[in-house]
């Protein structure tokens, strides 16, 4: 399996195959408007107008699972988005990433990479904290632990890297671009 194998539903929700970004280096990211990670978006919007030209493509989708953080319809959402960070990058409709209700596209994300763990600092114990009460066996699944957990695919559909919310978004830009 690999990206392209994958539907999901735009916003307004119709059908889009995956496979329509074929041959595109893609970031998949499942965000929320919230969330203390929410001013991600900026730096995704900076990566995604000075990548896009090259071949990259962000690929966000609305999650509500954690700490209902994006609340709002899909409209509402992509609204505050726009006006707030000025985003450009396809954004889809609200899905579960986790559990029985999670989308085919996240149910193979997850159980293809493993927890990358939150890195060290402040954030990264907050964030072990709140994972443990969520799920005690988080450090040994490959569940999606909070909102802005991204993953790089590449240009034939394959998973790249996993990021956890807590890394540097520097990080993942140095990543990007050097998979372009």
């Amino acid at each position: 399996m690999n990206l392209y194998d994958f539907t999901v539903k735009t916003r307004k929700g119709e059908d889009v195959a995956l496979k329509d970004y074929e041959g595109k280096l893609v970031l998949v990211v499942n965000t929320a408007t919230a969330c203390g990670f929410t001013p991600q978006y900026k730096e995704l919007q900076e990566l995604y107008d000075e990548c896009h030209e090259a071949g990259l493509e962000i690929l966000d989708f609305p999650c509500n699972q954690f700490g209902e953080q994006a609340k709002g319809t899909d409209e509402e959402i992509h609204t505050f988005c726009t006006g707030r960070f000025g985003i450009t990058f396809p954004q889809f409709a609200k899905i579960e990433v986790n559990g029985e209700n999670a989308i085919p596209l996240y149910k193979w994300l997850t159980t293809e990479t493993a927890f990358e763990g939150f890195g060290k600092g402040p954030a990264a114990l907050i964030m072990n904290g709140v994972a443990k009460k969520m799920d005690k066996d988080f450090k040994n699944n490959g569940n999606i632990k909070w909102n802005f957990t991204k993953f790089l695919i590449d240009r034939e559909g394959n998973i790249v890297k996993r990021f956890e919310p807590t890394t540097d978004m520097k990080t993942v830009m140095a990543e990007v671009k050097a998979a372009l």
